[in-house]
């Protein structure tokens, strides 16, 4: 099956009551930040969270009685796992979703809330791939593949569409890319509809996969490294998606972790939207590696808000830290009464806020007649840290930041 303009304009017709439009919404502070006008394509608002559901519904669609009564299967880091759990329920069918160990909690409870069985195998995607595979052979179920299947891609490709009518003179559209299913659909909408428009895909540095494949000339498996961007964690492309990639997509760059967080925690702060580490590359693209774009028109896809709330708390910590809005601090000082009251006084004057004190004197690194004490402060920027930290090196403090 060709995928064209044609097929993705029926699947939209196929989804139409299943799949919301999401809004594509302007956001003020990214446009001033990068230089361009940036609207945001809001598929973490989609039904499960993510854009998953549009292509999962649309292959599950186009099942023959005998296939849809051996039920599916698929295998998933979570996002796609919830669109075909959904889809395969609101069919009558059965699902069997394979998704690696430590997929987020918040994701595997969803898949199971949607009526899927869940089997917990492998470290990544690709080993829960392979079980998935196995499980087939031995169960007949109909494999629901994450992007390397046309109708999957068509599906996604309906958000293309969604973008040209309310944007149709956008200059370029910043889209995730883990396998590729979703840019390769979307690209053929955009491109089909408006061939000026540039696509640019995002990949995490942990894990590269297309941009790779594409710099090789072929498929390449890449090993990688954990990311907190664990929905586009995948090792080896598909080949249909390669192809696709290879005729419409105008540059895939890539994003490291630090960029990703700081994406995660401004999109919350400064856009109120919860996004997910794969979701929020293309945010993490627009800001760190569009260099050469001023004064364009540009839409960043937010492909999912499945974040476990446990990663985003970290995320928002560590975001804290390296933007100067929470310091920790290791200082000593003479082991009597006052002496701690004191040092927090001088840190109350400079408008500092202790969050936590430590205070013990049975370190290897404490002299006797010392206590070792460790703050966790709340400051304003990191002029606010050098300056404190100045502070209390005039007041004869040591001082240590974390």
């Amino acid at each position: 099956m060709d995928i064209s303009l044609r097929e993705i304009q029926d699947a939209r017709a196929i989804i139409k009551n299943v799949a919301y439009k999401t809004g594509l919404v302007h956001n003020t502070t990214l446009s001033e930040m990068s230089g361009n006008t940036v609207y945001l394509k809001m598929e973490n608002l989609q039904k499960t969270g993510s854009f998953k559901i549009r292509g999962a519904y649309n292959k599950i669609a186009h099942l023959t009685p005998e296939e849809k009564q051996k039920g599916v299967i698929a295998s998933s880091a979570g996002n796609h796992a919830q669109g075909v759990a959904l889809s395969a329920t609101l069919y009558g069918i059965k699902s069997t979703i394979v998704m690696p160990k430590h997929a987020p909690l918040s994701k595997v409870s969803a898949t199971k809330s949607y009526g899927a069985q869940v089997v917990l195998h492998g470290s990544v995607y690709d080993e829960a791939y392979a079980k998935a595979k196995e499980i087939q052979q031995e169960t007949g179920a109909t494999f629901i593949h994450p992007f390397n299947d046309p109708y999957v891609i068509a599906g996604q490709g309906t958000i293309g569409l969604e973008i040209m009518e309310d944007f149709f003179d956008v200059d370029a559209v910043v889209v995730p890319i883990g396998g590729g299913g979703l840019v390769s659909g979307i690209s053929i909408a955009v491109k089909s509809i408006n061939p000026k428009t540039k696509i640019i895909g995002v990949q995490t540095k942990n894990v590269p996969s297309m941009a790779e494949s594409i710099s090789n000339k072929k498929i390449t498996t890449v090993e990688g490294a954990p990311t907190i961007a664990d929905g586009i964690a995948v090792k080896t492309p598909g080949d249909l998606t390669f192809s696709i990639i290879q005729k419409y997509v105008d540059e895939i760059v890539t994003v490291d972790e630090d960029e990703i967080a700081n994406a995660i925690l401004l999109l919350l702060e400064r856009a109120k939207v919860v996004s997910e580490g794969a979701g929020a590359v293309s945010v993490a693209a627009v800001l760190n590696r569009l260099n050469n774009y001023k004064n364009k028109k540009i839409v960043a896809v937010i492909s999912g808000g499945n974040i476990d709330v446990n990663i985003l708390a970290r995320v928002i910590d560590k975001g804290l830290v390296k933007g100067g809005r929470k310091v920790f601090i290791d200082t000593f000082i003479p082991d009597r009464p006052g002496t701690l009251s004191k040092l927090l006084a001088l840190i109350a004057e400079t408008g500092a806020n202790v969050l936590s004190v430590t205070h013990h004197r049975s370190s290897k690194d404490v002299l006797i007649g010392y206590a070792k004490v460790e703050l966790e402060l709340e400051t304003a920027d990191e002029e606010h840290v050098s300056k404190l930290k100045t502070i209390l090196e005039e007041n004869n403090y040591t001082i240590v930041i974390q």
